[in-house]
């Protein structure tokens, strides 16, 4: 696995990725990588490739968020939120695309989105720019499946609720409170959620079905 983001060290503290996939036996690799970026884009796919001699699963799950409503959003994070996420996905696409050759096995693409880039809620106001990112890569997805279809290569979504992950660097989450009020699943989501969903889409037993999101939010 290449695992590339713009940090090694999560934000919300822990242990980071790449450490944590090495100390259960399995093989990472970190890159510091800007997916609005298309020279960074291609670094990352050729780091894979040459590590791995094939890239078989590509899982976009970037984004950034000013958290601001969206008259309090300036041109310059407004253009960095949208760069980072629709035009990202794409970018990554076209560039597994044009690097993939027909005597490997297809590869898949999975974007990662969020049920509120297509409902509203208690915060939307405040969080109108993260959304329309959201709504935007679940669009993005769907244009994608026409053009590489033709290539084999399948582009799916993934749309988590409200997911609990561990936050060290963090107060509580105050909206962990109100998700649960509109959750009917007796619990909330876990990252191992989410990546159950992932690992079918890469998966074999997900042939036949591109631009499709999948929906994991305990039907919040």
């Amino acid at each position: 696995m290449v695992i590339g983001d713009v940090r090694e060290e999560p934000l919300e503290g822990g242990e980071c990725t790449a450490q944590l996939i090495a100390r259960r036996g399995g093989d990472a690799l970190f890159m510091r990588t800007d997916v609005a970026t298309w020279r960074d884009i291609d670094a990352l796919i050729s780091a894979a490739v040459d590590r791995h001699g094939r890239l078989d699963v590509m899982v976009n799950n970037a984004a950034t968020a000013s958290g601001t409503g969206l008259l309090d959003t300036t041109p310059s994070s407004g253009k960095r939120s949208w760069a980072s996420t629709s035009p990202a996905c794409s970018m990554a696409a076209s560039e597994l695309r044009n690097r993939w050759s027909r005597r490997s096995r297809a590869p898949k693409c999975a974007a990662g989105s969020s049920i509120w880039g297509r409902r509203w809620g208690s915060s939307t106001r405040r969080t109108i720019p993260l959304r329309c990112q959201q709504g935007g890569r679940h669009l993005s997805d769907t244009a994608d499946r026409g053009d590489y279809a033709p290539q084999l290569i399948v582009c799916n979504c993934i749309s988590p609720g409200k997911i609990v992950i561990e936050r060290p660097n963090f107060p509580p989450d105050p909206e962990l409170e109100n998700a649960r009020w509109r959750t009917p699943w007796p619990r909330l989501g876990r990252p191992q959620d989410i990546a159950n969903a992932a690992v079918f889409l890469a998966s074999d037993r997900a042939t036949y079905m591109t631009g499709s999101n999948l929906v994991v939010d305990g039907a919040g």
